[in-house]
């Protein structure tokens, strides 16, 4: 009898401790689901945008450049460093500047301007899709006519503009005007600079955007002066999907094409040289505008020839 008394309380014992054993594990899966849920949240998308000083960040984004290894990585560490010494959790979490660091040299393909891509991937934490577009755009619009560079805090150095958002060209066009190569420290001090000035513009349009500045007037430019033009000279423009208008001015020569000037372009440069080195000599030996494209220049031999061809309608009119 004793031993039945025994061994029933036995086993209730390890059944209760079974039970506890149970609630226990499920105690500590709390932290992962209920309690501290508040604290463990990501935060809700797009991230709340915190001003920084532009002239701190314009100083700390170019000494990034050389510390986090290049412009994308420089930019986008730059803004997201100091936003997360202004307000802490959530921007202090994320991942560091120097997973950007790839992004140097155009993405190691002389593609787009790393520094823009830093500066895009800050904006994306704060925009919505297409809000983020509208900055990229503004963003892309600024850098290409922007004279870089305006901080120069190492070198003094003359200042150029790409007319195009891609690495190569940018870096391409201030090499060519200064005769600097890529490992010289002139050069490398000059991309420092494009980053710190790309970031300030970043911020300078979120700003705008969250209505923490005013944007700047628009100057309405002047209406251009119409060129003066012969008898037997024409304009005529195309559009190209890389540039845009490719503006030219054929001279006649009774009903032969004598002379084709190309007057304006936005197209990128070396990748368009061949276009513009053989489709108008082509064009003038058949006179004709059916001749083919420049390889590894379709879309700029027929914006070339479309704008010739604009040109040659407006002969008699």
């Amino acid at each position: 009898m004793m031993s039945k008394k025994m061994d029933m309380s036995r086993r209730q014992f390890l059944r209760g401790a079974g039970k506890a054993a149970i609630g226990a594990a499920a105690l500590s899966a709390v932290p992962f689901s209920m309690a501290g849920a508040e604290e463990n949240a990501a935060p809700v998308w797009p991230w709340k945008y915190v001003q920084v000083d532009k002239d701190k960040l314009l100083e700390y984004a170019y000494q990034k450049f050389y510390e986090y290894g290049g412009c994308g990585a420089g930019c986008f560490g730059g803004i997201i460093d100091l936003i997360s010494e202004a307000a802490g959790v959530p921007y202090n979490t994320i991942i560091p500047g120097k997973t950007f660091a790839h992004a140097a040299g155009g993405y190691g393909a002389g593609s787009l301007c790393g520094s823009l891509g830093g500066a895009l991937a800050a904006i994306g934490l704060f925009c919505e899709p297409a809000d983020a577009a509208k900055l990229r755009d503004e963003l892309y619009a600024w850098y290409r006519e922007h004279e870089f560079p305006q901080y120069q805090p190492e070198f003094e150095s003359i200042t150029t503009v790409a007319h195009s958002v891609n690495c190569a060209d940018s870096v391409g066009t201030y090499m060519a005007a200064t005769g600097y190569k890529m490992a010289d420290p002139q050069r490398k001090a000059r991309c420092a600079s494009v980053t710190a000035e790309v970031a300030v513009k970043a911020i300078t349009l979120l700003n705008i955007h969250y209505g923490f500045e005013e944007a700047a007037p628009v100057e309405e430019a002047a209406p251009a002066a119409e060129e003066a033009l012969g008898e037997n000279e024409y304009i005529g423009t195309g559009i190209s999907e890389i540039g845009g208008e490719v503006k030219v001015k054929v001279t006649m020569d009774g009903d032969k094409i004598a002379k084709i000037e190309v007057l304006s372009h936005n197209e990128t440069a070396g990748i368009s040289d061949p276009a513009f080195e053989t489709i108008p000599d082509a064009i003038i030996a058949a006179n004709s505008t059916e001749v083919d494209a420049a390889s590894g220049a379709t879309r700029t031999s027929e914006a070339l020839i479309a704008a010739v061809n604009d040109a040659l309608s407006k002969i008699g009119k």
